[in-house]
């Protein structure tokens, strides 16, 4: 059976993400915590891994119930902040790790997410098996935290999410809250590395396009995909369904 299998938000964007068992939809369209933090520099540019490398070299963990952000670097320097009590503190450390004048924002009803009219992205656990199978170096929870995806589907088979998208797809509901796909996620530089070391896994890319044509399923509308390099979709929830809960192990049923 098709179910909610996962959800991840990432509290701070570009940093690692946090499993939750619910999220409310916000009135913004995505789940409750996702990107409702991120770091600025003077440019009003977001620091994350497509801008700086440096990023993997921290690893962090986040309690969404009291906003505790522990940080610690690859060196072994570990640090703990309050959000946002701490604004002041994490922009003064942040800024001297990453060499610039970083701010950080909030945004609480609809977060820093890349594609700030859509809402959250999905994926199906077949899909990051898939794709972890492509590369000898790529474990399953490592195809995870490179593509950075907030709804994992379980009980469906691989590459299921791409039916939703192009002319006359169809949508999914889960937990009462229905998802109308609207675009394939297409791909930066970030799932290329490792999340660990930063090192970029070789051949990533021409690989990953050879293996995705091979498996894009049959019936798919191919006219949807800009390009090949491109794996989970972007999905938009209707303002109806706003502020519902998604909630782990709900029934996942496609809506013809």
């Amino acid at each position: 059976m098709a179910r909610v299998e996962r959800l991840r938000v990432y509290p701070v964007k570009g940093l690692d993400g946090v499993d939750v068992d619910a999220a409310e939809m916000l009135t913004g369209g995505t789940l409750a915590g996702d990107r409702e933090y991120a770091l600025f520099d003077a440019e009003g540019d977001v620091i994350n891994g497509k801008r700086t490398e440096r990023i993997h070299e921290l690893s962090t963990d986040f309690d969404p119930r009291t906003g505790d952000l522990v940080v610690e670097t690859r060196a072994g320097d570990r640090r703990q902040f309050s959000l946002p009590a701490d604004r002041e503190r994490v922009e003064a450390w942040f800024g001297e790790f990453f060499d610039v004048e970083a701010t950080l924002r909030r945004d609480a009803s609809l977060g820093f997410v890349d594609r700030r009219e859509m809402g959250p992205s999905v994926v199906s656990t077949a899909t990051l098996e898939a794709v972890a199978s492509w590369f000898e170096e790529v474990t399953v929870e490592s195809a995870r935290r490179r593509l950075r995806t907030n709804v994992e589907i379980g009980g469906v088979p691989a590459f299921w999410e791409d039916r939703f998208v192009g002319d006359g797809a169809p949508a999914f509901e889960a937990g009462g809250v229905r998802f109308d796909g609207v675009t394939p996620c297409g791909r930066c530089v970030v799932p290329e590395r490792d999340p660990d070391t930063g090192e970029p896994t070789p051949e990533f890319r021409e690989r990953f396009l050879e293996k995705r044509r091979e498996s894009l399923p049959d019936g798919v509308d191919e006219a949807a995909f800009e390009h090949l390099y491109a794996v989970t979709i972007i999905a938009d929830v209707p303002e109806s369904d706003r502020g519902r809960t998604i909630r782990v192990g709900d029934a996942v049923d496609v809506l013809d």
